[in-house]
C-alpha cells in the first residue's frame, strides 16, 4: 500500500528571484496545499501565485517523464541507456572532426534557481572543452557583471539597494511589483517599498511605462527608451557642477573622480533633455534630492540592460551611489555575504580573451553573446557549430530575431536537450532528457543569496523521490560530461562525481588562508561521508565559507546538518559594509573611471544627435509569466488576454488603432499581429508588448500554452544589435511601424 501520511514540509519556491518561503501539504505524492510559510526568516508568509503552481508543474501530463528521441518527424519514448548511447554515438565524432568548438552549449535561466544546473554546467563545459558557450545572461543582466568587473575587480561584485533601511530610492527599469525583484533578491517587495513611504521615505520610479511599481510609487518620471544612460550621466552631471560629490567614507578608496567628472561634463541636463524626454528642470531636481537624502540608493534593472548602453547605464548607476557616499553603507548600495562565498582573486578583470568566429564578439565571463548563435550556425568554415546541447532553456523565444535562430537550430546535424517539456527550442532536438521537477530535486539558492537584501542561507530537500527511477538532473549533466570527455555513457556517475568534487575542493583548499579542521581533500571526504551530489558540495561551501563551522574550528556554524533541523532557515543579520577588504581590483580601488567605459561615453554622446523614432517598442514584466513555461499552467494564464500590445491613445488614434482591434507590428527582424490595448500606461511613441509568448509552432507540446498561443514578442528584435561592451542583447527601445490589421 502506497504510503498516504499528511506531511507538511517546507521549501524555497525556486520559480523567481524572490526565494519565498512556502509551506506544502501533502497525502502521499499528491500536494494537497501550497501556502506561503509564515515563519520563514526571509519572507514571512509572502506569496505570489507561481508559488502555489508547483502542484501544477508537478501533476502536468506534458510535462517529460521519459527520454525522447526524434527520427525524422517521429518521436517516441525511449530507456535512458538509448539515449544516452544515441548521444555517445553521434557527438564524440563531431568533436573529433571539427574539434571542440563544433559543439555549443546553451544554458537557460532556470539554471540559477538550480543547484544542479549551477554547479554541474560547469562539469558540462569543461568536458566538451567548447568556447561556444552562450547563456540567458546576455539576453538579461550581463552588462551588470561587466560595469561590476571594472569598478570592483570581480563581476559577481554586485551593489543591491539596502530596502530595508534606505530613504531615497531611485529605481530605473525595474518592475519588482511584477518581477519580484531581479538582481537585488527580496520577498514581498511591494511591502519593503510600502513600509519605504510608511517611515517618511521616498521612492522614485525612472520608466517609460506606468508599471505597476510606478504607480505606488513617490514620483514617476517617464522617459524615452533606451535613454536611462544618457539620464544617469545628466544626474552626475548636475552633482559635479554643483559641487554635491562627497563620496563619504569611502573617499579614501576611490580613483577616478575627476576623470568621471570630465567625463560627464559634455551632458548638462538641457543637453540631454530632448532625447530623454524629461526636462532638465526635474533632472537638477532629481540629482539634488538623491545628494540631499540622509540614505539614498540607485538601482537599475532589465530595463537599463537589455539596452545599447547597457554597461554604460550599469556603471553609472554604481558611480551615482559612490558619488553621493551611498555606496557600501547602511541605508544606500550594499553587498550581501552569502554563506557560500569563496575567496576572489585579486587583479585586473577583462573581456574579450577570445572572440566570435563570424562577428567578432568579444567573450564576457567565458560566454558568447546568444545573439550571435545563429550565426555560428549558419556560416560555413572551420569552427562552424555543427551540434547543440541545451540546458533548460528556451531560445527560440527569448532570444533576438527568434525566427532565424529557430531556422538555424533545424540546420543542426545533432542537437541534445536537458528540460522539462518539449518546447519551441527543443522540438528542433534528436534527444530530449527529462530535467527532474523543482519538488523532486534539493534546493539551495546559490545565486540568488549573493543578490539577497539581507544575508540568510535556507536548504530544501527533495520532496518526492524521482519518477520512473529517473536519474537526477545533476546525474544526467554527468553522465553527458563524461561523453563529451570520451568516457563513454557507461561510466558509473559516482566515479565522475568524485572526481568533480575533488577538484573543486582541492582548488578551494588551496585558495584559503582560514584556519580549517580539515587539511586535505580525503579528510573532507572522510568528514562528508553519506553525501554525495549537489548537497556534498553544499555541505563543503557552506562549512568553509564565511559562517561555517570550518570543519569544527568554529562550534555551531553553518553546516548543511544545521539547515537541516532549521527547515525556515537561518538569519544571517542584515548586510554590512564590506569594503575596502572585498574589493577585487588590482589597486585595491573602486574603479570609478574604467578606461573602455570612458571610452564608449563618445558613442553615447552621438546618440544624442539622432533623429526621432516615431515609434519605440519596449518590453514587460508580469507577476503570471516569469518564463515561458509557466504559460503551461492553467491557473497562471487563464483569464484575460495578456499578450497585448499596449498603445498611447494619441497613437492610436494617428494609426486608427481601436482597443481590442488587431494590430500589424513591425521592425527590421520581422513581423507580428497582435491585440491592442489602449491606455496612456506607456508615453506616446511607445508600444509595449511582453516576453515568452509565441506557442504557435509546429511540434511543441505545451497543450495550456497552445491554448492562448500570444505572439513572440524576440521576432521583432534585430540580433545584429547589441551591447558592444557586454555583448547583451538590445531588447528595448526598438523601432517599430504599427498598423491597423
Amino acid at each position: 500500500m502506497p504510503d498516504e501520511t499528511t506531511l507538511t514540509t517546507y521549501r524555497t519556491c525556486p520559480l523567481c528571484e524572490a526565494t519565498c518561503g512556502l509551506e506544502i501539504t501533502s497525502r502521499g505524492e499528491q500536494v494537497v496545499r501550497i501556502r506561503g510559510d509564515r515563519e520563514d526568516v526571509f519572507s514571512r508568509g509572502f506569496i505570489c501565485p507561481k508559488g502555489s503552481t508547483l502542484k501544477h508543474i508537478d501533476e502536468d501530463p506534458d510535462r517529460l517523464r521519459r527520454p525522447r528521441i526524434r527520427r525524422g518527424d517521429t518521436w517516441s519514448d525511449a530507456s535512458w541507456d538509448e539515449a544516452f548511447a544515441l548521444v555517445a554515438e553521434r557527438l564524440p565524432g563531431i568533436i573529433a572532426e571539427d574539434g571542440p568548438g563544433a559543439v555549443a552549449l546553451y544554458l537557460g535561466n532556470p539554471n540559477v534557481h538550480n543547484m544542479a544546473g549551477l554547479l554541474y554546467n560547469r562539469a558540462l563545459a569543461k568536458a566538451l572543452r567548447t568556447r561556444s558557450v552562450f547563456t540567458a545572461a546576455t539576453v538579461d543582466q550581463m552588462p551588470k557583471h561587466v560595469s561590476s568587473g571594472h569598478m570592483f575587480g570581480h563581476p559577481d561584485l554586485i551593489p543591491v539597494p539596502d530596502v530595508d533601511r534606505v530613504d531615497h530610492l531611485l529605481m530605473l527599469g525595474a518592475d519588482p511589483y511584477e518581477s519580484n525583484g531581479s538582481l537585488a533578491t527580496a520577498p514581498d517587495w511591494p511591502g519593503r517599498l510600502a513600509r519605504l513611504k510608511a517611515r517618511g521615505g521616498t521612492f522614485v520610479v525612472v520608466d517609460p511605462r506606468r508599471s505597476r511599481t510606478a504607480r505606488e510609487a513617490t514620483e514617476h518620471v517617464m522617459i524615452r527608451p533606451g535613454t536611462d544612460a544618457l539620464l544617469l550621466a545628466a544626474l552626475c552631471n548636475v552633482l559635479y557642477a554643483d559641487d554635491l560629490v562627497d563620496p563619504g567614507g569611502l573617499a579614501g578608496h576611490v580613483a577616478g573622480l575627476a576623470e568621471l567628472g570630465e567625463a560627464v561634463a559634455r551632458f548638462a541636463p538641457e543637453r540631454v533633455a530632448l532625447a530623454t524626454a524629461i526636462d532638465a528642470g526635474t533632472i537638477r531636481r532629481m540629482a539634488r534630492e538623491l545628494a540631499a537624502a540622509d540614505r539614498a540608493a540607485v538601482y537599475g534593472r532589465i530595463g537599463t540592460h537589455t539596452v545599447e548602453f547597457g554597461t554604460l547605464a550599469s556603471w553609472l548607476v554604481d558611480a551615482l551611489n559612490v558619488v553621493t557616499g551611498n555606496l557600501d553603507r547602511e541605508g544606500g548600495a550594499m553587498f550581501a555575504t552569502a554563506a557560500t562565498e569563496g575567496p576572489r582573486r585579486r587583479g585586473a578583470w577583462s573581456t574579450g580573451r577570445w572572440r566570435s568566429r563570424v562577428g567578432g564578439h568579444p567573450e564576457v565571463r567565458g560566454e558568447l553573446p546568444v545573439s550571435a548563435l545563429a550565426e555560428e550556425i549558419e556560416t560555413p568554415g572551420d569552427g562552424r557549430i555543427r551540434a547543440l546541447i541545451t540546458v533548460a532553456g528556451n531560445p527560440v523565444l527569448s532570444t533576438p530575431n527568434s525566427a532565424r535562430l529557430d531556422a538555424a537550430l533545424a540546420s543542426l546535424e545533432f542537437m541534445v536537450s536537458v528540460d522539462l517539456y518539449q518546447n519551441e527550442t527543443t522540438r528542433h532536438a534528436d534527444v530530449i532528457l527529462p530535467a527532474t521537477s523543482p519538488l523532486r530535486r534539493g534546493h539551495y539558492d546559490f545565486a540568488f543569496t549573493a543578490l539577497s537584501v539581507r544575508n540568510v542561507a535556507n536548504y530544501s530537500p527533495a520532496l518526492f523521490a524521482a519518477e520512473n527511477g529517473n536519474p537526477a538532473e545533476w546525474e544526467i549533466l554527468l553522465r553527458l560530461a563524461a561523453i563529451a570527455a570520451g568516457q563513454g555513457p557507461d561510466l558509473p556517475v559516482e566515479v565522475m562525481d568524485e572526481f568533480v568534487f575533488r577538484t573543486y575542493a582541492e582548488a578551494r583548499l588551496s585558495s584559503t588562508d582560514e584556519e580549517l579542521g580539515v587539511s586535505s581533500v580525503d579528510e573532507v571526504m572522510k568528514a562528508l561521508e553519506g553525501r554525495g551530489g549537489p548537497e556534498r558540495f553544499l555541505d563543503f561551501m557552506l562549512r568553509v565559507g564565511p559562517y561555517g563551522d570550518g570543519f569544527g574550528t568554529a562550534p555551531g556554524g553553518l553546516t548543511l546538518a544545521r539547515l537541516e533541523a532549521e527547515p525556515h532557515g537561518v538569519d544571517l543579520g542584515p548586510l554590512e559594509p564590506r569594503f575596502p577588504e572585498a574589493l577585487r581590483t588590482a589597486g585595491g580601488t573602486i574603479e570609478l573611471a574604467p578606461e573602455a567605459l570612458l571610452a564608449d561615453m563618445a558613442r553615447l554622446e552621438a546618440a544624442l544627435d539622432r533623429g526621432d523614432v516615431e515609434l519605440l517598442l519596449i518590453g514587460r514584466r508580469q507577476l503570471r509569466s516569469n518564463n515561458s513555461w509557466m504559460h503551461n499552467v492553467e491557473v497562471l494564464v487563464k483569464g484575460k488576454e495578456r499578450c497585448t500590445l499596449l498603445v498611447h491613445p494619441r497613437d492610436a488614434r494617428v494609426i486608427g488603432l481601436a482597443d481590442g482591434a488587431s494590430a500589424r507590428v513591425a521592425s527590421a527582424a520581422g513581423e507580428v499581429e497582435v491585440a491592442v490595448e489602449v491606455t496612456d500606461d506607456v508615453m506616446p511613441g511607445v508600444v509595449s508588448l511582453p516576453h515568452g509568448w509565441g506557442h504557435d509552432l509546429d511540434g511543441v507540446s505545451l497543450s495550456v500554452a497552445a491554448a492562448r498561443p500570444g505572439v513572440n514578442a524576440n521576432r521583432l528584435s534585430d540580433e545584429t544589435r547589441m551591447d558592444p561592451l557586454s555583448g547583451n542583447a538590445v531588447l528595448n527601445g526598438i523601432p517599430v511601424t504599427v498598423e491597423a490589421v
